[in-house]
């Protein structure tokens, strides 16, 4: 049923296209007159105004012949992490790479053509399906920027199957919150060889209370991780400034927040131990909720319908949890049940990105299933 060779083709075609954060634009246009090709009505928002990017995020619907038992959507986001322009795809043993200088692109590429091929097969062997809703987002790499200004006036969807995950034979119905920490500290310039002993070291004091954290994995539902670290002016001037950027996840929002208070209180006990009488050294924080838990009941209509679709091929699908944040969180944070869809991408995020074509064709074949099966 799914055209292997056409699949390919079009994987290729996307992952050469240049799609950054918030440089979406060339792609956009293309997965637009493609869906136009498919019958599909469309628009976009003004999402990109909002973020400063090139372009807003797709909203498609294809009608269908028949009623859908859920309103269903489909998502996945237009965007790549960097190294990401000029990339220059390799197929060997039936495995997609890159010479290694560049990420592949599967994620989120590998969703994106998942959905297309779909669509493709429903048109070409008129397959009855019901209508159906898709979301192509931008700049979902970034803070899932797309997705947190979205026009959902324009959605009426209550369910939803994201494509943005690794495991093909899994429906991840969990992902954690997210909470991003941002430390400011001030110290005192002083001339580091003539009189370091006036200075006081800002980049000393974010490493001594960096090195009071527990950091890493926390247990099997919390981690957290100090990013970035920008400071300083010279190697001869006792640094006055550092900003100190990190993060805390967690499934379980007493630990999230057991978390964040730990990593504040290793700046704050710094602070008070260095204290000066004219107020230096200090500290400002500031703690933002970077996307809220993804929490989809097992039982879910969603959940119910995608098992189903496996079970009429003969595959078990089992739920699972993800570490990860994604448009999902959002989604569901705005009343669309959404759950996690794999396509088998391998080592996202890096030159050794790769994704197995036969991993796609069946993601594919799924995801037809699924349309079938959700007609009423």
């Amino acid at each position: 049923m799914i055209n292997r060779a056409s699949l390919k083709e079009e994987f290729i075609k996307l992952v050469s296209i240049d799609s950054l954060s918030k440089e979406e634009g060339q792609l956009s246009t293309y997965i637009q007159n493609k869906l136009k090709s498919l019958g599909l009505t469309l628009t976009t928002d003004n999402a990109g105004e909002h973020i400063n990017g090139e372009c807003g995020n797709i909203i498609a619907h294809f009608d269908g012949d028949g009623e859908s038992r859920l309103p269903l959507m489909l998502n996945a986001h237009l965007d790549t992490v960097r190294p990401g322009n000029n990339i220059t795809p390799l197929f060997k043993d039936g495995r997609f790479y890159t010479s290694g200088e560049t990420i592949l692109g599967a994620d989120d590429k590998s969703g994106i053509v998942v959905i297309l091929e779909a669509l493709q097969v429903i048109k070409e062997r008129a397959i009855a399906c019901g209508r159906l809703g898709l979301v192509f987002t931008v700049a979902e790499e970034i803070g899932l920027l797309g997705a947190k200004q979205l026009d959902y006036s324009k959605i009426n969807y209550k369910y939803c199957l994201s494509y943005d995950n690794l495991d093909r034979q899994s429906i991840t119905t969990r992902a954690p919150a997210a909470n991003h920490l941002k430390f400011k500290i001030h110290g005192r310039e002083a001339h580091a060889g003539v009189s370091p002993e006036k200075g006081i070291n800002a980049i000393w004091l974010a490493s001594q209370a960096i090195s009071q954290m527990q950091l890493g994995r926390i247990d099997a539902e919390t981690t957290a991780n100090v990013g970035t670290i920008q400071g300083g002016k010279a190697t001869n001037i006792v640094p006055n400034f550092v900003e100190v950027n990190g993060e805390a996840r967690s499934h379980d929002p007493l630990k999230l927040a057991q978390q964040t208070r730990h990593m504040c209180q290793a700046f704050k006990n710094v602070i008070h131990e260095y204290h000066q009488a004219d107020g230096l050294p200090r500290v400002e924080e500031e703690i933002r909720r970077e996307y809220p838990q993804m929490k989809v009941a097992d039982d879910s209509p969603v959940v119910q319908l995608v098992q189903q679709a496996g079970k009429n091929l003969g595959l078990t699908l089992k739920l699972s949890a993800s570490g990860g944040g994604s448009d999902a969180n959002i989604f569901n944070s705005r009343g669309i049940e959404t759950v996690i869809m794999g396509t088998g991408m391998q080592n996202a995020h890096s030159t050794t990105e790769s994704v197995c074509l036969e991993d796609m064709v069946k993601s594919a074949r799924l995801l037809v299933e699924i349309i079938k099966e959700n007609r009423q």
